[in-house]
């Protein structure tokens, strides 16, 4: 297959569609970036992680409860393997995104074929074995995934056929050259992470796990970009318009059509279609969590949550007023703890005790400044609609 089957890789230059999509992205995602105290954008991102791999698995067919994987990043795993094996995999995608969020994934560009390998080398590595295969329905053969290995199979997607595995490593070299930096300035790469989105999953390098390593991949792309953080993530826009989501992607693989549909192999109208949609996804996605990160919107959730517990007898009396202070102070001293719930020490030790045994305050040490957590439990009333209703049941 000649790699001219693949063009045109890039939204056309003239194409103003995408120019106020990519302006208002980076306007909303600075907003959202100042609006969280800098030591709880650390708590921010762990939940967000969580969400974005529930939402990146659901896109996959995978269904893991919010708080199975609050018991997986605690390592209390199920007894079921089904529900185990999800539970692994939840913490395997966790665990890759922590290392883009935090910057210790690779130098290289993430739109590179070094970066993708890196993803699905590091993603697969924490898969159990029983993940780590995929039945070729013709010959009803299993084949075995390698973590990091370009695939050795013809595979066909929907409706499309992907290049042979002997022509992969030409089309990932005219990926890497389409979507480096330079040439391509921040603007024309904001323009275009939808469309390396689509054509690294046109190209399908991998025998499993193309999907999540795209997803992952724009998210590092986002935040070298200056725009992606830890506060949000695409994949819950996404998943949320999940028929439009594939039906877009499916039409991007079609043929061009007629002259005024640029100039390549591809439709460049459908591609411009999906890189306007992927952009509103983000947009939409910084929005969502702007909404839901306002204090004072985000105190008096917690506030009326926390009442109710208090009068459950769930938790102590003055536990609201800790979590206030660290929503607003970014962590609490242990020893104004008295003071803000104005009882003694003792009074004041049970209220941290309780709520770090609910997973609301936690501790680098047990005398180390104490920072606001999200457990499932409580991220169901602090922030609302951030999962669908049907998952927040218990998982066991």
């Amino acid at each position: 297959m000649n790699i001219t089957y693949m063009e045109p890789m890039l939204p056309e230059e003239a194409v103003q569609v995408l120019e106020e999509p990519a302006f208002t992205l980076i306007a909303e995602a600075n907003q959202l970036a100042g609006r969280v105290h800098p030591i709880m954008q650390q708590s921010v991102g762990n939940l967000v992680r969580s969400m974005n791999c529930y939402y990146s698995n659901l896109i996959e067919g995978h269904n893991t409860q919010p708080r199975d994987i609050d018991r997986a990043l605690a390592e209390e795993f199920s007894e079921d393997r089904e529900k185990r094996n999800l539970q692994r995999e939840a913490v395997a995608h966790i665990s890759v995104q922590r290392m883009i969020d935090e910057g210790s994934d690779p130098a290289v560009w993430p739109t590179t074929t070094a970066y993708a390998r890196w993803l699905h080398r590091e993603f697969c590595e924490r898969l159990p074995e029983d993940m780590l295969w995929v039945d070729n329905l013709d010959s009803g053969e299993r084949l075995p995934i390698i973590p990091g290995e370009l695939r050795r199979n013809d595979v066909i997607v929907g409706r499309h056929i992907a290049p042979n595995p002997i022509d992969l490593p030409k089309f990932l070299v005219r990926f890497d050259k389409a979507y480096a930096a330079p040439p391509l300035n921040a603007l024309r790469q904001l323009q275009a992470v939808g469309a390396a989105h689509h054509r690294f999953l046109w190209i399908h390098p991998f025998l499993d796990g193309n999907g999540r390593v795209a997803r992952l991949m724009s998210h590092a792309l986002l935040k070298r970009l200056g725009i992606g953080t830890s506060l949000w993530s695409v994949a819950r826009g996404l998943a949320r318009q999940q028929e439009r989501y594939k039906a877009l992607l499916m039409a991007a693989d079609g043929p061009r059509e007629g002259d005024r549909d640029g100039r390549g192999n591809l439709s460049q109208r459908a591609l411009v279609e999906f890189s306007s949609f992927f952009l509103e996804s983000a947009i939409d996605q910084v929005r969502f969590m702007r909404g839901l990160l306002d204090p004072t919107e985000m105190l008096r959730r917690m506030e009326i949550h926390i009442e109710e517990e208090v009068r459950a007898k769930r938790l102590p009396r003055g536990s609201f007023a800790v979590l206030r202070e660290a929503v607003i102070a970014g962590e609490v001293e242990r020893g104004v703890v008295p003071v803000l719930t104005g009882q003694g020490e003792r009074a004041a030790r049970m209220v941290t005790s309780a709520l770090s045994e609910r997973g609301m305050l936690i501790a680098k040490s047990h005398r180390a400044p104490l920072r606001l957590a999200f457990p499932a439990s409580a991220a169901e009333r602090w922030f609302p609609l951030l999962y669908p209703a049907d998952a927040s049941g218990d998982g066991e």
